[in-house]
């Protein structure tokens, strides 16, 4: 067997000779927990299996860019413009919450029945939303959405790591990641053609014979390794109840503080206190329960632990290039859409070429360190945004994501990789989804106090402005930016600087988010990953 100590390994013990081709290297020699291993497959995962495995992840991944571009034809329709946020919040609030049931539940009966169960529900949910009446309806069938999403990508991530062995898993997640960069190219302008030329109701219609066709091909292709029937344990339901109901409250408290209602009003203190007891309660809980839900395993392990807090810095991070950078360069760099699209999108085009590379890196400086230097990249990148002149040209942003999008693939594939290594099948999907739960729970509260932080620049711009003209109120704004004609020349010149101070201030706090995501791989992350060895391999 090869280990951390033989020749030619990096400092995580992964050979750097050729990849491993061992037919089912990919399933631990112990599931982690001290029972009976699965069998290994007998062959390598077929062509269909890839494929169906990418076109559930293209699911995913198109969802939030196609719907984004339909909504003033769905706000025509149905109405309910004041509550249309939900159609992405409520969507992302079910796949976040559900995403450590999920996990735990794939380590308890298989992926697969769950991968088919979330295949199924994501289908039913896009036939409900295709046939909603008024936007309230559509809002309560995209949770339905949501909570079939959530078995998607987690699963999906971890029969990644199940089918390939170590040295080949770059090449799936490369894929992977190829699959998000192409959604979010295509899907807007996807969006805009079906709610142009058809009617919105198609940007739904089209995932039934697509969810069809990776139902049919997994069902069909995928073999996953027997079992040991004795593994299998009671089913935490009063965990995932308590985890979903914590999960949901917290989220909503921090997709609606801030906009609904002021930060320090009784609803937020009320939902953020409730969510505090709750989540008091399901620690309780979990302790009790023989297979927790989110057990306590998962943050007593250094490794596990800290990829979980790294990554919830990046989804911290992640707010600033695609929510705000396409404001920016709408609003002060005066793009159109496309425009604003394609400064965005770049990011999108380096990042799976740089995590395909990460591999080589990792082969020889491991896992974290890799890690290390693509978020340290990073947030020079990212304050390198703040010293961009006013108004910047549009090559300069755009120059700008291209880099970040290259850290970042530096950064993520490592560590994913390396965490999903380091455990056994019987704790890879719960290990999988709470990494994904940790990332998407921040992206939820960098969406919170980032634009906490737009405001209160903008506020405090508005009340200094030394010209008239300027809209009185933050509500006001967004229809200002929307039709800047109709200010006075100087209140435009002056709202567009705001939006750009607003706008670097979100990117100091990202570059913070990146150097406490480094902190964090450099003083609670194991300098060595402990990698579980590939079975077979001599």
């Amino acid at each position: 067997m090869a280990s951390a100590q033989g020749t030619g390994a990096s400092p995580d013990g992964i050979p750097a000779g050729r990849p491993d081709h061992t037919p089912g290297a990919g399933i631990s020699a112990k599931d982690g927990t001290g029972g009976a291993p699965p069998k290994k497959p007998a062959t390598r995962p077929a062509a269909p299996v890839v494929a169906s495995l990418m076109l559930g992840m293209a699911l995913v991944a198109l969802d939030s860019t196609i719907v984004a571009t339909a909504v003033p034809q769905i706000v025509g329709d149905l109405g309910g413009f004041s509550v249309f946020s939900w159609l992405f919040s409520g969507y992302l609030l079910a796949v976040t919450v559900t995403l450590p049931v999920y996990g735990k539940l794939s380590d308890t009966f298989g992926r697969k029945p769950v991968l088919l169960f979330g295949i199924g529900l994501f289908l039913v949910g896009s036939l409900l939303c295709a046939s909603a009446w008024n936007m309230a309806a559509l809002i309560a069938f995209r949770l339905v959405q949501g909570l079939g999403g959530g078995a998607l990508q987690g699963t999906i991530q971890t029969l990644a790591a199940d089918l390939y062995p170590l040295a080949e898993r770059p090449r799936i997640q490369a894929r992977m990641s190829s699959v998000w960069a192409t959604s979010a190219v295509a899907g807007p302008a996807l969006g805009g053609l079906l709610a142009s030329y058809a009617h919105w109701r198609w940007i739904f219609l089209i995932n039934l014979p697509l969810a069809g066709l990776a139902l049919w091909m997994i069902a069909r292709h995928l073999k996953e390794p027997v079992r040991s029937p004795g593994r299998r344990g009671p089913v935490d339901w009063a965990g995932a109840l308590g985890v979903f109901a914590c999960g949901g409250l917290l989220l909503f408290a921090l997709v609606q503080g801030g906009v609904a209602w002021p930060w320090l009003s009784a609803p937020s203190l009320g939902l953020l206190g409730a969510s505090a007891v709750l989540a008091t309660v399901v620690v309780r809980v979990e302790r009790r329960a023989e297979e927790p839900i989110l057990p306590g395993w998962v943050w007593r392990r250094r490794t596990i632990a800290a990829v979980n807090l790294a990554l919830g810095a990046l989804g911290l991070l992640m707010v600033a290039p695609m929510v705000f950078m396409p404001t920016y360069a709408q609003s002060v760099l005066g793009l159109g859409p496309v425009g604003a699209g394609l400064v965005m999108s770049v990011m999108t085009l380096s990042w799976p070429v740089s995590a395909a590379c990460s591999q080589h890196v990792y082969r020889r400086i491991g896992f974290r360190n890799t890690a290390a230097v693509g978020i340290g990249l990073a947030a020079v990148i990212l304050y390198s945004f703040t010293l961009l002149p006013y108004p910047a040209r549009p090559w300069q942003p755009a120059l700008i994501m291209l880099l970040l999008g290259g850290a970042l693939g530096l950064f993520q594939l490592p560590l994913i990789v390396g965490v999903q290594s380091t455990v056994g099948w019987a704790e890879r999907g719960t290990t999988t989804a709470s990494v994904l739960f940790c990332r998407q729970v921040g992206q939820s509260v960098g969406a919170a106090l980032l634009a906490a932080v737009a405001n209160a620049t903008i506020a405090a711009r508005l009340a200094e402005a030394p010209v008239p003209g300027l809209p009185e109120h933050l509500d006001d704004v967004a229809e200002a930016l929307e039709r800047p004609e109709l200010l006075p020349g100087a209140a435009a010149d002056h709202l567009r600087e705001a939006v750009a101070l607003a706008v670097e201030h979100i990117f100091l706090g990202a570059t913070a988010a990146a150097v406490a995501a480094l902190l964090v791989l450099l003083l609670v992350a194991p300098r060595r990953f402990p990698v579980l060895p590939d079975p077979g391999r001599e």
